[in-house]
């Protein structure tokens, strides 16, 4: 028996058991991210003091040269870097051969002595232009020298060595200019023009090893700085030098980074991931028991934490002066389209605390990014839904990366001379890669089971199958919606609850009235109800059932689950007080359970909204005079007898709350029945 119990606490706890495993798992992977070794852990900026203890070369190191100085080289070894040509040793046969067939037609007419000694001249003429070699053109020489390489040697020339294709004309009228050659030069030209080929070209395979060997020259250090000796003290100014020395030791630090961690380091990451991620979990079970509860949310939150560390991770270690190209401000964005902007933020900052274990600067990479993302989220009220709004987020990014850069620049330097513009070239791919933001959402969608923004819009459209259906098989229901979706919404925005989301649960919650629409008194057309002919308990079963229906229809439909949560708790547990009350009346027994919804009661702000607002819309089309009194006892009451029965039980809702509820319910109402001025016929 004890075995058997233990197994079934087990078995109770394991949501608990889950999410402790996915935590470890998040952890080890975290840890296993993270650079190994000891980190340069100082923060320092160009022209502001060094505030921490005096630092001491703790061991030997060489001064790096910065990537301006570097790229500076590079661009110089490749403009003096020799390009090799070679010889085409077949080009000289071909054109000789061109020659001889243009010059016999040429020279068809005249006698053959004379014709032979002309022929012979263009022939020694081609023999001494292609002695060296032809170039189409001198542009192609960039170089005083000409390297040549033939066989397994090199021989050096100058462009007086060859011949131009683009000088044959002048050649030509030199060498030919002797009685009896210059009565033919415009021939010859005619001929030598059209069957001259260059035979000199640019060895490719040559060029580009000369290359990539000089480049490998290039020295990245320029210096040696000793164990022991003193780079900067507390307090002194960190100038170009010091600011020289102390990067080249971060980067040695990042260079070591892969030597094996310590024990004291590994425990140290453990113990400060192992808290953040547990803040995260304390976080939701404190303040969001529902998402707490629900493993696909868990899921997703660590899934993506995961994922930006390594996207970090990775982009560090490949180059990290790309860092600000990945779009870390997809995670709010991401969190704010299925949570609230307050998680959502929370879940930023931890992975910025996170990732600032992985990227150099990460003081400043961190206020950077947490910056842009207050910008992006407070000041963008909208949804992604609205393609403006994405493309305002897009300007919104970089404008505030562009702005912080800049801001940090003149506190820096005091000056704005030395923008980096190939680091604005990244704020500005930052912000196109935001765009990766909605088929995230979409595969988070279809992965984790959740509902975003944009599939709300698409549900709320009353062109959809399933709503036109409604429309059709039950006007009636349907136009109850549509009054019940605007209650339901003005009510969410003035509690800050989900207004999209209980509208577009508004709009689903009676989908199930289209199997027996006749048994509901809206879509009822003439005086015949059909619950005349059957008992209460009868009744009560078929207006009972209309949730079940609406649960199945809309799993037919693929509806997703947050939206079916409104069909299930639209009535919680309320009786259906009409046939129970028909029921009492007539004597016959009775058991409560027969007129009791089964359930669930509302379990979150919306789906107490919408069963408010469901109640209150339903009710009033009873109202005969519906006046500001009529309306505001109907309205008292309806919601006093919900509280009464305990169906807000679970909602995360206020008395506070549920007080503006009823006050915008109240002020709706009555402008849909306030009187109109009765016009002249």
């Amino acid at each position: 028996m004890k075995i058997k119990h233990f197994w079934y606490k087990l078995y109770t706890k394991q949501g608990l058991l889950y999410k402790f495993f996915l935590a470890v798992v998040l952890v080890v992977a975290i840890i296993f991210l993270l650079p190994k070794g000891s980190k340069f852990s100082y923060e320092f900026q160009a022209g502001k003091p060094w505030l921490h203890p005096s630092l001491y070369a703790p061991f030997d190191f060489t001064l790096k040269k910065t990537n301006e100085q570097i790229a500076k080289e590079r661009q110089f070894t490749e403009s003096q870097s020799p390009t090799y040509f070679f010889k085409d040793t077949t080009v000289l046969a071909s054109v000789k051969k061109n020659y001889y067939q243009k010059a016999l037609s040429y020279f068809a007419s005249i006698a053959p002595s004379q014709q032979e000694r002309l022929l012979h001249k263009g022939e020694e003429f081609l023999k001494k232009v292609y002695r060296n070699g032809v170039f189409y053109s001198s542009q192609e020489l960039s170089d005083k020298e000409i390297f040549l390489v033939e066989g397994n040697e090199v021989s050096t020339f100058t462009p007086n060595d060859f011949f131009f294709l683009n000088q044959t004309k002048e050649a030509i009228y030199s060498y030919f200019k002797e009685k009896p050659f210059v009565e033919y030069m415009d021939t010859y030209y005619a001929i030598l023009s059209e069957v001259m080929l260059p035979n000199i070209f640019v060895n490719e395979h040559f060029t580009q090893k000369t290359l990539e060997e000089n480049l490998k020259k290039i020295i990245h250090s320029y210096g040696v700085v000793k164990k022991g000796q003193l780079i900067i003290e507390k307090g002194q100014l960190v100038s170009a030098e010091k600011l020289a020395i102390l990067t080249s030791l971060q980067k040695e630090y990042a260079l070591n980074s892969s030597e094996n961690i310590t024990t004291l380091s590994f425990l140290g990451y453990v113990l400060i991931v192992t808290m953040l991620i547990s803040m995260i979990l304390l976080y939701l079970y404190h303040f969001k028991g529902e998402m707490f509860a629900n493993n696909n949310i868990v899921t997703l939150i660590f899934v993506t934490i995961l994922l930006f560390v390594a996207g970090v991770s990775w982009i560090t270690k490949a180059n990290a002066d790309y860092i600000y190209a990945l779009p870390i401000c997809i995670f709010p964005i991401v969190m704010k389209a299925f949570f609230d902007l307050r998680l959502g933020m929370f879940l930023y900052i931890i992975t910025l605390i996170l990732i600032g274990f992985i990227v150099p600067n990460s003081f400043q990479f961190i206020y950077t990014n947490v910056i842009v993302a207050g910008v992006l989220l407070l000041d963008t009220k909208g949804g992604m839904h609205y393609r403006i709004n994405l493309f305002m987020v897009i300007t919104y990014i970089v404008a505030a990366y562009i702005v912080t850069y800049l801001c940090q620049l003149m506190i820096s330097t005091g000056n704005l001379h030395n923008i980096h513009y190939p680091t604005i070239g990244l704020f500005i791919l930052n912000g196109f890669l935001t765009l990766f933001v909605q088929p995230l959402t979409y595969l988070y969608e279809k992965v984790f089971g959740l509902v975003s923004n944009v599939s709300l819009l698409e549900l709320s459209d009353t062109h959809n199958r399933l709503l036109r259906e409604l429309s059709e098989k039950a006007p009636g229901s349907f136009q109850h919606s549509l009054q019940v979706s605007n209650l339901a919404e003005a009510s969410a925005l003035a509690i800050g609850a989900n207004a999209m989301l209980v509208r577009v649960g508004a709009l689903y919650h009676d989908i199930g009235k289209m199997k027996n629409p006749l048994y509901f008194t809206e879509n009822q057309k003439t005086s015949v109800n059909p619950h005349d002919e059957l008992t209460p308990v009868e009744s009560a079963r078929i207006i009972k059932s209309h949730v079940i229906d609406g649960i199945e229809m809309a799993r037919a439909n693929n509806i997703p689950d947050r939206i079916i949560d409104f069909i299930r708790t639209h009535h919680g547990n309320s009786l259906i007080y009409y046939f129970y009350k028909k029921q009492l009346d007539s004597g016959e027994p009775l058991n409560e359970d027969d007129f009791r919804y089964s359930g669930p009661i509302p379990f979150s702000k919306e789906t107490a909204i919408l069963m408010m607002s469901d109640s209150v819309e339903a009710a009033s089309k009873s109202l005969v005079n519906p006046t500001i009194d009529a309306i505001d006892t109907l309205v008292e009451n309806i919601v006093k007898r919900q509280i009464e029965e305990r169906q807000f039980l679970n909602a995360d809702i206020t008395f506070k709350d549920i007080e503006k509820i009823k006050k915008v319910l109240k002020e709706k109402l009555f402008n849909i029945y306030h009187l109109r001025i009765a016009y002249p016929k």
